[in-house]
């Protein structure tokens, strides 16, 4: 693998296993600019390298990451926030998002499976990141939130395409549409998560141990097992995120969205009025 000095991720690799770590630089890990660059080219460079047969993704510090950086991705975001935004800046953020997603889908359709070790939250855009992983590991203290529609967003980047599989369509409402949070027991109730552990490092290192048995198997059978299993799921997951992906290039902007942003930074709740 090619050495680089990533800005969001460090990236260990050591007996056929890598560990890519969320590293910021906003704060909690935060999901920002050099997040959404550095993902689909880090797990390109993991797909290709021969000497990787599993992936660890993990979080740096108490979390593994307070999803999108509202703040540094704001200028992404303005141009089709403004005032009768025509069709150029929707064109454009259309564009944003398809990058975004694809910045996720490199996780899902990496052929080295991706075992995930949550501690702490786990919040909007970080379920988006381990809905992508093939295995979720949490420590005791996660806490995981679907928490879009609470900043007037449909959630866009996988959450809403990947989730039905893994927990279910009545749980998945629930989450996205109440925006509430849930603890690390009822992950694993609700099959969100395999496996709670007592904290952070027990969790890492049975991600490890996941991770390990993954690669001590013959590497391309491995690779056919996560192919097959992802044949089917695979057209429907892409044409959801088409679909969301034009949904909120024409419907994102609204006072509610502006308020929601506003209520963030300011502190307070927001007052959505449906406009």
């Amino acid at each position: 693998m090619t050495q680089h000095a990533w800005k969001a991720f460090t990236v260990e690799i050591k007996d056929h296993v890598a560990q890519v770590t969320l590293t910021g630089p906003g704060k909690g890990n935060a999901m920002g600019p050099d997040f959404w660059d550095e993902l689909a080219p880090l797990f390109g460079e993991l797909d290709a390298d021969p000497e990787v047969r599993a992936v660890v993704l993990a979080g740096e510090g108490k979390h593994f990451s307070f999803g999108l950086d509202l703040q540094a991705m704001a200028p992404a975001m303005a141009p089709v926030l403004a005032d009768k935004a025509q069709a150029a800046p929707r064109t454009d953020f259309h564009g944003v998002i398809r990058k975004m997603q694809n910045a996720i889908t490199a996780v899902a359709d990496c052929r080295k499976p991706t075992v995930a070790a949550v501690q702490g939250w786990c919040i909007g855009g970080a379920v988006d990141l381990i809905s992508a992983a093939d295995i979720r590991y949490a420590s005791a203290d996660a806490k995981f939130s679907v928490r879009e529609v609470k900043v007037a967003m449909v959630a866009d980047v996988g959450t809403l395409a990947r989730l039905p599989r893994i927990i279910g369509d009545g749980h998945l409402r629930e989450l996205a549409l109440t925006g509430k949070d849930i603890d690390a027991a009822r992950a694993e109730k609700i099959g969100l998560v395999n496996d709670v552990f007592a904290d952070a490092e027990a969790a890492l290192a049975a991600a490890h141990e996941t991770a390990a048995a993954i690669a001590a198997n013959p590497p391309l059978v491995v690779q056919g097992v996560k192919q097959v299993l992802d044949h089917t799921r695979k057209p429907a997951v892409d044409d959801s995120l088409r679909y969301v992906a034009a949904w909120n290039s024409a419907f994102l902007p609204s006072e509610d969205l502006g308020e929601a942003i506003a209520a963030v930074f300011q502190k307070r709740a927001p007052e959505f009025k449906g406009r």
